[in-house]
């Protein structure tokens, strides 16, 4: 490589060097590993870096509102990142839905008939601790405590759910052989070494739709970077990947439908 051809590629490094940014990111714990996979894409394609930050939504919010200084979140619900917006600490038109989430009952340490997965049928008669996010914190734990109302489950169980902190943490309860059930997201196991046979796919009908949004928070120095970020996570190719993560997309195919109807194709 020639002294010329070698400075002006350390060049092109430098400048690329001096207009990457880093860019602080608050995501759900049940997002987080979705999050890593799609942070090295931006980064390649954009030269951004993401710091990802994870917690239960409503930790973060928390966090949010008292002053932690993060350029974006990604919520699991839409009802956090309305509030949000209505304190007015987002920027303006920023908050947008990024993605479905889709609740399973989780049953490896289920010894049910020919290794069957845990039913809801099954549910009604169980006797075990059941594994499920903490609902004030939590919209996946929020959407077990629906299903679990609903079919009338939820007096006869409560005293034998073990709640997490996050859903990350529910699911790690289930994980360590620790407790043989649980109300978990998909997304979860799709990367999990366990097979199909173990999983329930709860009915829509059953819990509200679990709408996650994501938006630009006001204090933000890095707007332009935010927004490219957020174009990134909306485009057509991202919305396939996260399809294959777990998730309902919200994709550009589905502009103008309501959220009931992503549901009702995707189920």
């Amino acid at each position: 490589m020639s002294r010329t051809v070698f400075l002006a590629f350390l060049l092109a490094f430098l400048v690329a060097s001096v207009n990457a940014i880093e860019l602080k990111v608050a995501v759900a714990a049940n997002f987080k590993p979705s999050l890593e996979v799609l942070a090295k894409a931006f980064a390649a394609e954009t030269g951004h870096r993401l710091l990802i930050s994870s917690a239960s939504t409503g930790a973060l919010y928390n966090q949010i509102i008292h002053g932690a200084p993060f350029d974006i979140f990604l919520s699991a619900d839409s009802h956090r990142a309305r509030l949000l917006e209505k304190k007015g600490l987002i920027l303006k038109g920023s908050r947008q839905p990024y993605a479905l989430g889709v609740l399973v009952l989780w049953s490896p340490g289920f010894s049910g008939e020919h290794g069957k997965a845990m039913t809801l049928e099954d549910l009604a008669v169980y006797t075990g601790r059941l594994a499920i996010a903490n609902p004030a914190t939590a919209p996946y734990g929020l959407a077990a405590q629906q299903v679990l109302e609903k079919l009338g489950f939820w007096s006869s169980l409560r005293s034998r759910l073990v709640q997490g902190a996050s859903i990350q943490q529910a699911w790690q309860f289930v994980a360590s052989g620790h407790i043989p059930a649980g109300l978990v997201a998909k997304a979860q196991l799709v990367n999990h070494k366990d097979d199909d046979s173990h999983v329930f796919l709860i009915p829509a009908t059953l819990y509200d739709p679990i709408q996650q949004d994501l938006v630009i928070l006001q204090r933000t120095r890095q707007p332009e970077a935010a927004k490219a970020f957020v174009a990134f996570m909306l485009s057509p190719s991202v919305q396939h990947t996260i399809a294959k993560q777990g998730y309902l997309p919200v994709s550009t195919t589905m502009a103008g439908k309501p959220i009931s109807e992503h549901r009702k194709e995707a189920f």
